[in-house]
């Protein structure tokens, strides 16, 4: 089975073409147009400058992967497309382009739940061999619009156990960048000043015990003992806020820079470690995997896994590719494929050429 999949919810053009062969993937050919420049200037992105940009790069890529790999009407079974949730604008720029498509080409269209394809990047493997992932399992998906902890019993089952009540760890790190004067986006900046400074990592075991870590910056924890499994990252944004207005030499001061991003990192790390932790114990899943582009950060894989380790011994830990993490088509072709393959009417889907609508506020369910 051969899909084409389009991506435009946020601020990466993206399109890829899946072969799907008993449940393993192989990405055929994928392309990305990143709009880092275009938003960095306004240190976050702004939608309809994010559209403007899917208009220009959207027509080119789809050009450029139907001619270099022969794509027609014989040789496509079905194209995916991000429905939502994201910036409408962008959204509309793609689910258009699909729509067009599959008029054109008379193929179904699938509306895709941009969380569900994060969820589904582990899903890519070498070679296109099978990757086992066991279920029930329990995914963390972070990312600069989404925190989440959804439960999945089986395919195409989603249900959300925990959430962010205000800003998304990704937005977190962007705007605490942004205090700093580090520039956008800001998750792979702090990261790299947080790994320089030595004193980056800080035990789980010393959340509680803050006093005893070698950092001169403390920051809170959010809700880390709230008694539910819901994040908030608004208060630590805050707190770095007040630290450097109350402390101005921090923006001149390298090594301040530095010790201060280690802090912020390992404040969200220990939040998201410690409320997947909670989760697990209460849910029992067989697999525990991670999603979104703040799942690319190497401290967040590193320490979730020895959590996993030494706490949920026969859990099995998955996490994707590093360019997977980030926004992509590759990964809305399989969350596709699996929405298409336990749909009990699939006539619907020769239809979305006419029906389909982007939803910004998509809500993620089975």
């Amino acid at each position: 089975m051969n899909i084409l999949s389009i991506e435009t919810s946020c601020d990466e053009t993206a399109v890829a073409l899946v072969r799907a062969e008993r449940n393993a993937f192989f990405v055929v050919d994928e392309h990305i147009s990143s709009q880092i420049k275009t938003h960095a200037p306004f240190g976050g992105v702004v939608p309809n400058l994010a559209a403007r940009d899917h208009l220009k790069n959207l027509p080119l890529l789809l050009k450029k992967i139907i001619a270099k790999n022969k794509i027609c009407q014989k040789n496509i079974d079905f194209i995916a497309v991000t429905q939502g949730p994201g910036l409408i604008p962008a959204l509309l720029v793609g689910t258009n382009a699909a729509k067009a498509l599959a008029y054109a080409w008379k193929k179904p269209l699938v509306g895709v739940h941009h969380i569900a394809g994060h969820i589904y990047a582990n899903w890519i493997s070498e070679n296109s061999k099978l990757k086992e992932i066991k279920f029930p399992l329990l995914a963390l998906i972070v990312s600069g619009g989404h925190t989440e902890l959804i439960l999945t019993r089986r395919h195409m089952d989603f249900k959300i156990v925990g959430q962010t009540l205000d800003d998304a760890a990704g937005e977190a790190f962007d705007k605490v960048a942004k205090i700093l004067r580090l520039g956008y986006p800001g998750g792979p900046e702090i990261a790299r000043l947080a790994e320089s400074h030595q004193s980056s990592t800080f035990p789980l075991r010393q959340i509680n015990c803050r006093n005893s870590s070698k950092s001169n910056f403390l920051l809170p924890r959010p809700m880390l003992n709230s008694g539910n499994l819901d994040f908030s990252f608004s208060g630590l944004k805050t707190a770095v806020l007040y630290l450097v207005r109350d402390n101005p030499k921090i923006l001149k001061n390298e090594k301040m820079k530095r010790e201060l991003c280690a802090e912020f990192q390992q404040a969200v790390v220990d939040v998201l470690v410690e409320k997947t932790l909670k989760a697990a114990k209460k849910y029992k899943p067989k697999a525990i995997l991670i999603g979104g582009g703040v799942s690319a950060n190497t401290e967040l894989r590193r320490q979730l896994n020895e959590a996993i380790q030494n706490n949920l011994k026969n859990t099995q830990y998955s996490i994707p590719y590093t360019q997977y993490s980030l926004d992509n088509a590759a990964m809305i072709a399989i969350a596709g494929f699996y929405k298409w393959k336990f749909s009990k009417n699939k006539k619907l889907f020769y239809n979305n050429w006419r029906n389909l609508e982007a939803d910004a506020e998509l809500k993620l369910t089975s």
